[in-house]
């Protein structure tokens, strides 16, 4: 008898503990209602408008933003780079490599620190190519790069060394600030030229940037620039939380002297313990 009720007892814990996994499995599984789906939604998903300050510079040149052109503008850039998360966050990763070689060559120039957000802007801090064949991270056309000493031939291409463009686009701000004696119409002028920029400044009777009408690209080159600065000098406040071990370290490098034509790129390449992906 006692056998019989430990028996019946050990199958209702079984019927009950089978009935009790189907009851949890199915309240799991079970859809929720349109209804209830939206609420949840509305309770936990919120977007925010970036912000943006109440004073705000481009290389210590306050921004008229109580203007409401000059405040949609800029704002319109915070929304686009703000929300470009992915792009944002390659940002701050390479920025961390690439700005502590940028600084000091634009300390040395006298050129105001914010420049290096111009390179962000142009490159994405990366030797890129554009459509009409701009090269390496402050986007040289040939013509402009060998105006200020570039090497540019069949054999070497220095828009690819950061060194060196660095301190070429340095000689162009300098170049173009003895002319306008403002460092925005100098950023600027770095998109759309200095004889471009100057025929408006004429054709317009305005001298600031932010009166200007100007193409398209410039026109948005300078609010772009600020966003991107905004953002990376405070990615915190605008949603990015990336730890030091997320960003780029500096890539160890050794400075080789060559002075003739390297005729096997392979074969040098081995020569000093890398290989030709990471020479090139």
């Amino acid at each position: 008898m006692i056998k019989k009720q430990g028996f019946l007892y050990t199958i209702t814990i079984v019927l009950l503990s089978i009935s009790l996994y189907f009851l949890l499995t199915n309240s799991l599984t079970k859809e929720k209602s349109d209804e209830q789906y939206h609420s949840e939604q509305l309770k936990n998903y919120i977007v925010y408008t970036p912000y943006i300050p109440k004073k705000i510079f481009f290389a210590d040149e306050e921004l008229p933003i109580k203007s409401f052109d000059v405040y949609e503008s800029l704002d319109n850039e915070m929304l686009a780079n703000g929300f470009w998360h992915s792009q944002m966050i390659r940002f701050l990763k390479r920025a961390h490599r690439y700005f502590q070689i940028i600084e000091p060559i634009l300390k040395k120039n006298n050129i105001p620190d914010d420049f290096k957000y111009l390179a962000v802007a142009e490159s994405a801090l990366s030797n890129a190519v554009s459509p009409s064949g701009a090269k390496g991270f402050w986007q040289f056309l040939s013509k402009t790069g060998k105006e200020y000493n570039l090497v540019i031939n069949k054999e070497v291409d220095e828009r690819y060394n950061l060194e060196k463009t660095t301190q070429a686009a340095c000689d162009y701000f300098n170049d173009a600030y003895k002319k306008y004696k403002n460092w925005t119409l100098v950023a600027a002028s770095y998109n759309m030229g200095m004889g471009g920029l100057s025929r408006q400044i004429k054709k317009q009777h305005v001298y600031s940037y932010y009166d200007l009408l100007l193409n398209k690209e410039t026109s948005r080159y300078i609010y772009r620039i600020v966003a991107i600065k905004t953002i990376m000098e405070d990615p915190h406040s605008y949603g990015f939380r990336l730890r030091k071990d997320d960003l780029y370290p500096a890539i160890p490098v050794k400075i080789v002297k060559v002075d003739s034509t390297i005729n096997d790129l392979i074969s040098f390449a081995f020569q000093q313990k890398t290989n030709y992906k990471i020479l090139k």
